[in-house]
């Protein structure tokens, strides 16, 4: 039997505000919850400006075959999908197909100096803390749910910047 104070939060028809005062219209609700996931999500983590590297003229190397098949060995399994739906099990599941499109794209980033326009766009869940009270935005934290493919071409280039 599941303790009650473990069981999941599901369909809270009101929440507390910033304020402390109880919000039970839909949009109301949508909009602390929108403004209390911008703050938590957008905070700045202190850096104190130490770093420095070597400016590289030239042309950009471009990523290898090899890059591409280590990182999707290393990615985790039975993670949550972005918007697409796409997970990392299905990239690696059509062999040299998926890496080859990985390789592409990566290759595409390089080129034109910018990512997909539909990776700037993020899904996120509140998760219930089970700390504090379950009407308080506070009392949850956020998951990002990010496009595989991108966490791929992410880790391909911060292996090369590390």
């Amino acid at each position: 039997m599941m303790v009650k104070e473990r069981q999941d939060i599901t369909g809270l028809n009101c929440i507390k505000g910033a304020s402390g005062e109880v919000i039970e219209d839909d949009k109301g609700i949508k909009d602390s919850w929108k403004e209390y996931m911008e703050k938590l999500m957008n905070k700045e983590n202190k850096w104190d400006h130490k770093l420095s590297a070597e400016v590289k003229e030239g042309p950009a190397d471009f990523i290898r075959m090899d890059e591409v098949r280590a990182v999707l060995k290393k990615m985790k399994r039975h993670k949550a999908p972005g918007l697409s739906g796409l997970v990392t099990e299905m990239i690696q599941a059509t062999g040299d197909i998926g890496t080859q499109w990985i390789l592409d794209l990566c290759i595409g980033i390089v080129k034109e100096g910018c990512i997909p326009e539909d990776w700037k766009s993020v899904v996120v869940l509140p998760i219930y803390k089970s700390k504090g009270g379950p009407m308080k935005c506070g009392s949850y934290g956020g998951i990002k749910l990010l496009e595989h493919a991108m966490k791929v071409v992410e880790r391909i280039f911060g292996s090369r910047l590390r």
